[in-house]
């Protein structure tokens, strides 16, 4: 089937500001629309701001964990129903029922008539299977969350936490289940795609490998910004101990014996609580600057002001922070966590690469990195080099609609 495809794109939570998954739909979206395709996102809350020409159904739900009131107590009147009372009940037992509860719902708004493939981003709930039995059906995965769980487990302190953290990751065996079901997976990288066929034990053959993009026109050089001397930077989207803040954390209080170093953290996972316990542990106020969220055109001039941007992920599926930081031409520093090296180039071409997990490796390469500003002009035209090659969004629009006709043709 060639032509024009109507696409019905499912998020549970579509606002970017909640990670990168919003990024991704919001961005996917636009790709797919530039290219002539016709878009309709449904979204549980945070919703997005589409782009024009892109539709939004929105998908209520009680809103749980919403920023201002995570964890609320609704009133009577805001349950309308059994997926409510499911919603409320599995948050109060501990566990995170959105995944689940969205795609119960989500069902209920399709009119599936109108649409010639559905695209799920990384749902995994029971009620995509019903969608799969009747429409064609693509779903992303961006990477297995039993690698977050895992993760999560190991980095608990006591009995008690790791209760919690199994119940709060109990929804991950769902979506395990889902995927071995599921006729046609994309995965965002091939680092990915091994872990999907690993750790959901979906098969090889039904996995398709589109790497994300980045919107290369606001993450890009700005000339009239100069690099600031010793300014290191990192994005977070969250404090999970897979992010590595701590290991980062603890290479600056390293830097800081010798020489003069600044770290501004940007994204929810610099202001939680793991940020703020180390940053006192280390004793390094002075040296760290907490933003928060902050909107991208801020970013983009932090990434264009930094000597060194560092992802310390113990593992990734994609990277958006790195494509990010390599398309504003800043010098990077890297692990080797998940698919960091494929993004960068195994070969460390547009970044330092250093072991996940290993403060000293990453303060000695950050150390190096601003030391040698000839090193950081090289990492820089590398990186947007890659960026532009690579990792557009039109591109990955492209690559995905590919992957619909195929989904198509097979039903």
């Amino acid at each position: 089937m060639q032509g024009s495809l109507r696409v019905a794109l499912l998020s549970y939570r579509g606002d970017p500001q909640v990670g990168g998954q919003g990024v991704y739909i919001r961005q996917l979206a636009e790709g797919l629309r530039s290219i002539g395709h016709s878009v309709t996102i449904f979204s549980g809350p945070p919703y997005p701001d589409v782009s024009a020409g892109v539709s939004l159904v929105r998908v209520p739900s009680l809103d749980l964990y919403r920023s201002d009131d995570p964890f609320r107590r609704p009133g009577r009147s805001e349950f309308r129903g059994p997926l409510d009372l499911l919603e409320y009940g599995l948050m109060c037992s501990g566990a995170f029922p959105e995944p689940l509860t969205f795609s119960l719902r989500v069902p209920r708004y399709i009119h599936l008539d109108q649409f010639d493939v559905v695209h799920d981003n990384q749902t995994l709930g029971y009620g995509g299977l019903l969608l799969a039995r009747r429409v064609p059906f693509v779903t992303t995965i961006h990477h297995p969350i039993t690698i977050d769980r895992r993760m999560a487990l190991t980095a608990a302190s006591d009995a008690k936490e790791r209760a919690t953290k199994r119940r709060w990751y109990s929804f991950v065996r769902m979506q395990k289940r889902v995927s071995k079901r599921l006729p046609c997976v994309i995965a965002v990288s091939d680092a990915a795609a091994k872990d999907v066929a690993t750790e959901f034990e979906v098969s090889a053959r039904r996995i398709s490998v589109v790497p994300n993009g980045v919107d290369v026109e606001l993450f890009r050089p700005l000339p009239d910004v100069s690099r600031r001397a010793g300014k290191i930077v990192a994005t977070l989207s969250s404090d999970m101990p897979s992010k590595g803040l701590s290991f980062l954390l603890e290479a600056v209080a390293k830097l800081r014996t010798e020489r003069e170093v600044t770290l501004t953290l940007i994204g929810k996972g610099g202001a939680g609580e793991v940020a703020a316990s180390a940053i006192k542990r280390f004793a390094i106020e002075d040296a760290v600057e907490v933003l928060g969220r902050i909107d991208a055109l801020e970013l983009v001039h932090h990434l264009n002001e930094a000597s060194a941007v560092v992802v310390p992920s113990l593992y990734e599926g994609f990277s958006l922070p790195a494509v990010e930081a390599m398309s504003c031409g800043a010098p990077l520093v890297v692990t080797t966590g998940g698919s960091l090296p494929e993004v960068v180039g195994a070969d460390g071409g547009a970044a330092l690469l250093v072991p996940p997990a290993d403060a000293g490796a990453l303060a000695a390469a950050i150390a190096r990195l601003l030391d040698d500003p000839g090193l950081q002009d090289k990492l820089s035209h590398a990186g947007r080099t890659r960026v532009l090659e690579r990792f557009t969004w039109t591109e990955a629009a492209s690559l995905t609609a590919e992957v619909y006709r195929k989904a198509i043709a097979a039903c």
